[in-house]
């Protein structure tokens, strides 16, 4: 049976990315404009937290320890033992507007993360990908806000939206060298869904969820791009997911608190951590990044 839980209360101006990590059996998600880290085990209990130095938009764990944050002034290695960042690159230095924003591990141990527009009006931002050896390759550019990248359950195809574009593409992906190949349109919210398009993720059978963010809901679509699946969800103002717990069967969901065009969030649990239980769907294994 469906089931949907206010798992924390945590208020989060901006909550988002969250990661359930299989080594640790800890979820882990962040605060962007809070710049912090949370996290707590499957049933929302231990909660820690951790601030870092500027906005975040998104992290990843390593192999070897840490992790890697995706910071308004680029990418950081993090000490979580001494909580300290350690910056690796800023490859949007040039522009003062953006900042980097949603990213994930591919399963060769790469991480991609994309920028965003702090205003959210022009395509002033790219599409990165950060190597093990520390190498920053740009993937695409022209992107007004980066999210929900994802790969499929063979890694070979990757799925990429920008949200205020309000589309997902997917592409082919070369698993051996991280290279971006034959993009299309996947999904199109203008006219079928009323939000846009935020954090995604993909189930082990290979269908694609997404958040409809401003829309309230959790979209699930199969392969050849067609909603398949529903739920609304306590709050519109939800914005990313994640597979978790013992068996990859629980779905966690971040929201916002912060206001939008002016407006104070009147929903109780913005803000919150959610936990969506019964979906007879499992996750994948989130990678660690191999660096």
């Amino acid at each position: 049976m469906l089931r949907i839980e206010l798992l924390v209360d945590a208020r989060n101006e901006l909550g988002e990315g969250p990661l359930w990590d299989v080594t640790e059996q800890r979820l882990y998600w962040i605060d962007s404009h809070g710049a912090t880290i949370h996290r707590v085990d499957a049933r929302g209990e231990g909660l820690k937290t951790w601030k870092v130095p500027e906005h975040i938009g998104s992290m990843c764990l390593r192999a070897g320890g840490g992790a890697v944050l995706a910071l308004r002034d680029g990418f950081h290695f993090f000490d979580l033992e001494r909580s300290t960042a350690t910056p690796i690159a800023d490859p949007e230095a040039a522009c003062r507007r953006t900042r980097l924003n949603d990213g994930k591990v591919d399963r060769g141990g790469r991480f991609v993360a994309g920028g965003m527009d702090y205003e959210e009006r022009e395509p002033l931002a790219s599409l990165w990908r950060l190597d093990p050896d520390l190498r920053l390759t740009r993937l695409e550019e022209g992107i007004i806000v980066s999210n929900g990248p994802c790969w499929s359950p063979d890694g070979a195809t990757f799925y990429f939206a920008d949200s205020f574009r309000r589309t997902i593409w997917s592409y082919k992906y070369d698993l051996a060298t991280g290279e971006l190949l034959n993009r299309r349109v996947f999904a199109n919210f203008e006219g079928h869904l009323r939000g846009y398009p935020d954090g995604a993720t993909v189930d082990a059978e290979g269908f694609v969820w997404s958040v409809e963010v401003y829309g309230g809901r959790l979209v699930r679509f199969a392969p050849d791009g067609t909603i398949d699946r529903l739920i609304g969800m306590p709050t519109d103002s939800i914005t990313s997911l994640s597979f978790g717990g013992a068996d990859l069967d629980i779905l966690y969901v971040t929201s916002m608190a912060r206001p939008y065009q002016g407006r104070r969030r009147l929903e109780q649990a913005a803000g919150g951590l959610f936990a969506v239980h019964g979906l007879g769907v499992r996750g994948l294994p989130e990678p660690r990044f191999a660096g």
